[in-house]
C-alpha cells in the first residue's frame, strides 16, 4: 500500500508533467526501501519487546493469487513448527487419500450362536480408526447383544495388526507419560487412548472434589484424593496431578491436589494406560456393563482368515477427522493419520516411520520443496520435526488450487472464535478473518493459514518462532495477521 502522502502527491503528476520522472523514481525508491525493511514495523516492535532477535524467526507470506510472495524473511530456514507440523500432514493426507476417505473396524466370530451363547471367540478388528469413540464402541457392544450374544464362551480378540508399530514411551517428550498428548498410535486406537474424567466441587474449601470417569476401565482403580479449594478459578488445572501406582493385582491412578469450587464441573483427562491394555480395559468394562459375560479373557491377537464378519463401523471422513485434529490440536489424532499413510506400502515395519515418507513424497510430487524437511511422528509434538517457512507457505498455496480447498480451510481454526485459535486477535479488526493453525512447545511459537485482508484478497501467512522467549511471540504473530489483514501497510 503507497503512504498516503506520496498518494496525495502522485495526484498531481497528471498537471505536473516535468515531475513525473521524479515522482516515479521516489515511488521506486520507496518500495526497494521496503522491500529492504525486513520484517513489517509492527512485528519487530512486538519481538523487541519479547525480546526475541530476528534470527530465531522465519516468516513467509503470499496472496494466494500472486505470482511471489510479498514478504519472505528467513523462509529458507529449517525451523521446528510445533503443532503447525499437522499441516504437512493434513495436506499429506488430503494428496493421497481424499476427503472422503474412511477407517473401518469390523467384528467376526469363528462360531455358531444359539441360546445366547457364542460358541468361541469374538474379534475386534481395528482399520486405524482415530476417531473410534466410547460411545462408538458402545453402539458396537450394543449391536452384539442384539444379535443374540450374551455370553462369549472364548476370548474378546483384540486385532490392531493394520499398523505395526515401534515401541513408543509416553514420557519420552516432557516426562508426562500421562498426560493424552503423549499417547501412542494403534491399529485399534479406542477413545483417544484417554480416560475422560468429570470434576464437581465441594461446597466447602477442603470438601472433597466428587470425580466421575466416563467410562470404567478393568483392572484400573481411581484413588481420588482431590480437594475442593477457596479463591477464583484462574487457571482451573494448575494444582491438578496424577500418578500410576502398580500393585499385585491391580493398577491404581492416584489423583492428587485441589481445584476451587468456583470453578464448577470441569472436565480433565489422562492416559493411564498404553493403546493395547487401554482397548482391551475399556472392552471388557463396557461387555461388563452391557449384562454380556466372557468364558475366556479379553486379550490382543490376529483374526483368522475364516472367521466371519458379523459387523462392520465406519468412522466419519478424513475432511471431519482432521477438523477435529486441527481445530483442537490432536497429536494422537495425527499420528493415527500419517500412520494409515503407510498401510499397503510394501516392506513396512513401523507405519509412522513409513507414513512419513510417504508425506515426504506426497509434497516432492505436488512442487513442493522438501529440502530440510523432517516429520516423526507428524503432530510437531517434537524436538527434532523442521520444515522450512517457504515449504509451508507454497504447500498451502497448493492446497488453495485443490479441489479439496474447502476441507482444508474448514478444518482450521478461526483466530478469536474456535479451536486453539480461539483467544487470538481479541478486540482486533482482524477477529474472525483468518483460518490459522497455531503450534506451541518449550521454545517454539508458530502459526500458519490463511488470512483474507481487508480489501477482500486472501493470502497464506507463516511465523515461526525458535527461540527461549518464544512463549512470549504471539503478539508479533498477531501483529503479522493484523498487517496482513490491513493490506501490508509499513
Amino acid at each position: 500500500m503507497i503512504p498516503f502522502p506520496l498518494l496525495r502527491h502522485l495526484r498531481l503528476l497528471p498537471r505536473l508533467p516535468l515531475l513525473r520522472l521524479t515522482a516515479g523514481l521516489a515511488l521506486a525508491a520507496w518500495v526497494a526501501g521496503s522491500a529492504a525493511s525486513g520484517l513489517p514495523q509492527p512485528v519487530r516492535a512486538a519481538l523487541e519487546s519479547a525480546r526475541i532477535p530476528q534470527e530465531a524467526v522465519s516468516v513467509w507470506v503470499q496472496a494466494v493469487d500472486a505470482p511471489a510472495p510479498s514478504l519472505e524473511f528467513n523462509a529458507a530456514r529449517p525451523m521446528n513448527p510445533a503443532s503447525v507440523m499437522k499441516l504437512v500432514t493434513a495436506f499429506a493426507a488430503l494428496e493421497k487419500l481424499g476427503p472422503a476417505y474412511t477407517w473401518d473396524t469390523r467384528i467376526a466370530i469363528d462360531g455358531a450362536i444359539a441360546d445366547g451363547m457364542l460358541d468361541g471367540n469374538l474379534y475386534i478388528t481395528g482399520g486405524a480408526d482415530p476417531v473410534l469413540s466410547v460411545e462408538r464402541l458402545w453402539k458396537l457392544m450394543r449391536q452384539l447383544r442384539a444379535l443374540g450374544i450374551e455370553r462369549v464362551g472364548g476370548d474378546i480378540v483384540l486385532d490392531g495388526s493394520v499398523l505395526p508399530l515401534s515401541d513408543h514411551d509416553p514420557h519420552a517428550f516432557d516426562g508426562r507419560g500421562l498426560r493424552p498428548y503423549n499417547s501412542a498410535g494403534s491399529g485399534l486406537l479406542l477413545h483417544f487412548n484417554t480416560l475422560n474424567l468429570t470434576l464437581l466441587p465441594g461446597a466447602t474449601p477442603g470438601a472433597p472434589l466428587t470425580v466421575a470417569p466416563l467410562a470404567p476401565l478393568d483392572g484400573l482403580v481411581i484413588d481420588n484424593r482431590l480437594t475442593t479449594a477457596a479463591g477464583a478459578c484462574g487457571t482451573w488445572f494448575a494444582n491438578l496431578d496424577a500418578r500410576l501406582e502398580a500393585a499385585t493385582n491391580e493398577r491404581r491412578l492416584v489423583l492428587l491436589g485441589s481445584m476451587p469450587a468456583s470453578c464448577g464441573r470441569r472436565d480433565w483427562s489422562a492416559a493411564p494406560l498404553a493403546p493395547g491394555e487401554f482397548a482391551a480395559a475399556l472392552v471388557s468394562a463396557l461387555w461388563r456393563e452391557l449384562g454380556g459375560t466372557i468364558g475366556g479373557s479379553v486379550r490382543a491377537g490376529l483374526t483368522p482368515p475364516a472367521a466371519r464378519l458379523v459387523i462392520t463401523d465406519t468412522s466419519p471422513p478424513l475432511a471431519d477427522v482432521l477438523r477435529d485434529m486441527n481445530k483442537w490440536s490432536s497429536n494422537v489424532i495425527a499420528r493415527q493419520v500419517l500412520a494409515t499413510l503407510g498401510i499397503g506400502e510394501a516392506g513396512a515395519i513401523d507405519m509412522l516411520a513409513t507414513g512419513a515418507a510417504v508425506a515426504r513424497e506426497q509434497l516432492r510430487a505436488a512442487g513442493i520443496e522438501v529440502a530440510g524437511l523432517v516429520i516423526e511422528n507428524g503432530a510437531g509434538l517434537s524436538r527434532s520435526e523442521r520444515v522450512r517457512a517457504d515449504t509451508l507457505g507454497t504447500m498451502l498455496l497448493a492446497a488453495w488450487q485443490r479441489p479439496y480447498m474447502p476441507e482444508f480451510i474448514a478444518a482450521l481454526p478461526v483466530a478469536g472464535l474456535d479451536g486453539t485459535a480461539r483467544r487470538r486477535l481479541a478486540g482486533s479488526p482482524a477477529r474472525g478473518q483468518a483460518h490459522v493453525k497455531t503450534g506451541t512447545i518449550n521454545e517454539v511459537r508458530s502459526i500458519a493459514g490463511y488470512v483474507l485482508d481487508r480489501h477482500g484478497r486472501r493470502h497464506a501467512v507463516v511465523m515461526m518462532v525458535s527461540h527461549p522467549q518464544a512463549a512470549n511471540s504471539q503478539a508479533a504473530q498477531d501483529a503479522l495477521l493484523e498487517w496482513v489483514w490491513a493490506g501490508g501497510q509499513p
